[in-house]
């Protein structure tokens, strides 16, 4: 099967707590570190784009506290930071997208820069499209239409009415990224269109209700997963109750011969972020997958035996979409199937987020299979190669039409 890989190079300056990175990601990537080494603030900031280009930057921004809590804080003080993406799209077109966000008097910000670059648009090897923006003034754009920018807005969004734009703009607003909160997801839901799940779940009904219309095969994957999580448990079904809707769960009750059902409020948080995480990897867009799920801590309120089977279904999802998941779990890693280039080791040095391939020791022994992830975790040898990220933190360039 063809690698699913969207963002095939994450780079990063002055996000959070990260000063630096060029990290590369595949089809199915584990960033690993202790907490508060800044594993969420690296997948925070993808979630950043795809927020910016749903809503706005000003929302993103206030999402987070707005802009000082956004870029990093030093003796230095920068006053802005910076996010790039490659990458390849499903119609074999690639490129990258990158913009800087400064700074301003009163807590206000700017896109002081911010480009864009697709090669192979419509299956043309030799196409180029490209824009180049720089504090609200369109300095380069392909083509004869250049619609008009704005200091406060990414201007991906407008380009996105051009047809060579708008797969960057729908593969990257399209991404989910998951918190999951068992509580939201027991409440009753105000229905909507279940198009992509919410951040913390809570919209998990109308996905499930989606998926039932429109792809039962892969519902019925969810369901033998879920299956699989927690004995017992035959399926769930979308329900509406009045002008709400919830989920009911059918599942084996001891001396009954069919199935009982219970509605997702008396179901336990296991239960229910078992199937939030699981949603999140089988859910449809417009009947593909999305096309990045990140996912924080998927093994939380799991029990360890679970853990293979999560593994199974992380690497099962990442065959059709992309995968990015936090962990610092080593039942989790603890298995052969996780090779050493899915494994990101996150570290903290100095009240900075250094972030890697392991470190040439770790790299080795995971290469021969010596040990695994989770047996290096649990030996406090997962470490990032700090030289080797330190250098290519310097060699990197963010930008190629405009300022960096």
């Amino acid at each position: 099967m063809a690698d699913q890989t969207f963002i095939t190079k994450l780079s990063l300056r002055n996000y959070k707590s990260i000063r630096s990175c060029a990290v590369p990601l595949g089809p199915l990537s584990f960033l690993v570190g202790p907490n508060g080494s800044g594993k969420s603030n690296f997948l925070d900031s993808l979630r950043f784009v795809a927020n910016s280009l749903r809503s706005s930057v000003e929302q993103a921004l206030r999402e987070r506290g707005g802009i000082n809590e956004v870029r990093r804080r030093s003796g230095g003080h920068p006053t802005h930071f910076s996010i790039r993406l490659d990458f390849h799209l499903p119609d074999r077109s690639h490129g990258h997208y990158a913009f800087r966000i400064g700074s301003m008097p009163q807590s206000g910000f700017e896109v002081q820069d911010e480009e864009c670059v697709v090669n192979g648009h419509a299956g043309d090897p030799l196409s180029r499209a490209e824009f180049s923006v720089r504090s609200g003034r369109v300095e380069k754009m392909t083509g004869t239409i250049k619609p008009p920018a704005s200091r406060d807005r990414l201007f991906l969004v407008t380009a996105a009415g051009l047809p060579e734009f708008r797969p960057v703009f729908d593969n990257l607003s399209h991404m989910g990224f998951y918190n999951l909160n068992p509580e939201a997801m027991r409440d009753l839901q105000p229905p909507d269109a279940g198009e992509l799940l919410e951040r913390d779940g809570r919209n998990i009904a109308s996905v499930v209700g989606r998926l039932a219309r429109i792809d039962v095969p892969r519902k019925e994957r969810i369901e033998e997963y879920l299956a699989k999580v927690v004995p017992g448990v035959r399926g769930v079904d979308h329900k509406i109750l009045g002008p709400k809707e919830t989920l009911e769960f059918r599942q084996e009750v001891a001396g009954s011969k069919d199935p009982w059902r219970f509605v997702a409020a008396n179901m336990s948080d296991g239960t229910v972020r078992a199937l939030g995480i699981l949603a999140a990897l089988f859910q449809t867009g417009d009947g593909s997958a999305v096309p990045l799920v990140g996912i924080e801590e998927p093994e939380v309120a799991l029990h360890p035996g679970a853990a293979g089977v999560l593994l199974e279904g992380l690497i099962e999802a990442s065959t059709r979409t992309q995968v990015v998941v936090t962990s610092h779990s080593p039942d989790l890693l603890d298995d052969a199937r996780i090779k050493e280039g899915a494994i990101l080791a996150v570290g903290a040095e100095g009240g900075m987020t250094v972030i890697g391939q392991p470190d040439e020791a770790g790299r080795k022994v995971l290469l021969e299979n010596l040990y695994t992830a989770g047996e290096l975790l649990r030996l406090n040898q997962l470490t990032p190669d700090r030289p080797k990220a330190a250098e290519t933190a310097k060699q990197m360039e963010l930008f190629e039409l405009g300022g960096d």
